[in-house]
């Protein structure tokens, strides 16, 4: 079993799939936003408020050597911008979530923790700069998928098993 790498923009599901994944299957997942703020003892907001996007980052390239290094037969998901790190094809198979962006907002606002969800993610607190990165990043995530998934309106199980079925064709 190679690595999963979920990739796709902030709030697509990702952590939802990844949960499901694990039910469905002999990975076990880990996050590289929850490793981060385990290393820093902190959140994810305060990084960005107090260190900036730079710092950020650093630590997540930190993360991408280790993943690549000593991770095996684990689903990863990530940031939104964890996709830029250099060497993500070594880490494992990367595997897109992918959804219209309004289709995201949606899919957030309509949460139980809606509100929560909004406030953990600083990059989504202006909509029209967020559609710009997502504009930007889309195309980007495109290009190095090996596997696309298209979220929208789907559950994270049904999400999770096509995922899977997908993932077998590239063991």
């Amino acid at each position: 079993m190679k690595n999963i790498v979920l990739i796709g923009f902030m709030g697509v599901g990702k952590g939802s799939v990844a949960r499901e994944v694990i039910k469905h299957s002999n990975y076990i997942a880990i996050d590289t936003d929850d490793l981060i703020e385990s290393m820093e003892n902190r959140k994810i907001k305060n990084i960005f408020e107090h260190e900036g996007e730079v710092y950020f980052r650093k630590l997540e390239k930190n993360i991408a050597k280790w993943l690549e290094n000593s991770v095996k037969n684990t689903l990863i998901s990530t940031g939104g911008g964890f996709y830029k790190q250099k060497n993500l094809k070594k880490i494992g198979i990367i595997v897109l979530l992918d959804s219209p962006f309004d289709a995201i907002i949606k899919r957030i606002k309509e949460h139980p923790n809606a509100a929560r969800k909004l406030k953990k993610r600083p990059l989504l607190s202006d909509l029209k700069k967020a559609k710009a990165l997502y504009d930007e990043r889309r195309p980007e995530y495109l290009k190095l998928a090996d596997v696309v998934i298209d979220v929208t309106d789907k559950s994270a199980e049904d999400c999770s098993k096509e995922l899977l079925k997908k993932v077998k064709k590239h063991a």
